[in-house]
């Protein structure tokens, strides 16, 4: 009995185990065998060349270390770019919304609506509404901005239309970590004499630590792995500074046939998010 006991959790949790295994842990060890290879999966000999995808992009006489480092800086600005935004906008709809007024439902729907819409479907609306030429935008205020086409205009379109797709998101997080704060916590802050400012620095802001942790972890990593925005909004444009690394590794692995370089980069990439992974949860640790 004392071993079935033991038991049991492992049993409610197989089917996770084994989904997790079977989409994520094999496959990437797989990924990680292909990146020391050699690897044109229409090719039948597929050689071992060890560490040689992975000192590619460390060589800047190598054909790729330009252009996986041109994207991979595309996907620092654009990650830089959005996250704050991502991070702060939430946070004050989320407070907004927590407090009761007529339709409080109906607009916490509105803002979280366009993040039930796919990313094709975001990415060809916009690329109609931005269009330099055709497009709604510049035609109702009389602009002449090339929006999809220019620097620093693409960056701005693509950081504004994932910053009003995906910031209903967090809001809903926000706003569940919002409703789990001890109202007698503010009680008692005012009581104190605290206002609305000091209440929102010393209740507010540590009662929402661990959701800040898990809304910057999240929208850090999938800043970094934009791909559908950039693919269809501005391909890239101008020239590859759009070109993200996710971008980038698509292409190089199923459009260039280089699966072994294109999974060096994906693991390179991933190192990347590690760290910033890690730093992010130190910055925001709990502490007594």
């Amino acid at each position: 009995m004392r071993r079935r006991g033991r038991l049991t959790p492992l049993f409610f949790l197989s089917p996770y185990l084994l989904l997790f295994c079977l989409f994520v842990a094999v496959p990437a060890v797989y990924g990680l065998y292909i990146s020391l290879h050699e690897w044109d999966y229409l090719l039948p000999g597929k050689p071992f060349v060890g560490l040689d995808n992975y000192a590619a992009l460390f060589d800047p006489d190598s054909p790729v270390h330009d252009n996986f480092w041109t994207s991979m800086k595309a996907t620092g600005v654009f990650t830089l770019g959005s996250v704050p935004p991502l991070v702060v906008l939430p946070l004050g709809v989320a407070m907004i919304l927590n407090r009761r007024f007529p339709g409080r439902t109906f607009f916490r729907a509105v803002f979280f609506l366009p993040f039930v819409l796919g990313v094709a479907v975001i990415g060809v609306m916009w690329r109609i509404l931005l269009d330099p030429n055709l497009g709604f935008v510049n035609h109702l205020f009389g602009l002449d901005i090339p929006w999809t086409t220019d620097l620093p205009w693409a960056w701005v379109s693509l950081i504004g239309i994932t910053v009003w797709w995906t910031l209903g998101f967090n809001a809903v997080i926000y706003l569940a970590g919002l409703q789990d704060i001890p109202r007698e916590l503010y009680d008692a802050a005012s009581v104190d004499g605290a206002g609305a400012w000091q209440r929102f620095l010393h209740v507010t802001l540590p009662g929402l630590r661990p959701v800040a942790v898990f809304v910057t972890t999240v929208t850090i990593l999938a800043s970094a792995n934009m791909f559908g925005q950039a693919l269809l909004v501005t391909q890239g444009a101008p020239g590859i500074e759009t070109r993200t690394a996710i971008m980038y590794i698509a292409q190089e692995g199923l459009v260039d046939y280089r699966m072994g370089s294109a999974a060096a980069m994906s693991y390179v990439l991933t190192l990347a998010l590690i760290v910033v992974s890690v730093i992010n949860f130190r910055i925001f640790r709990s502490r007594s």
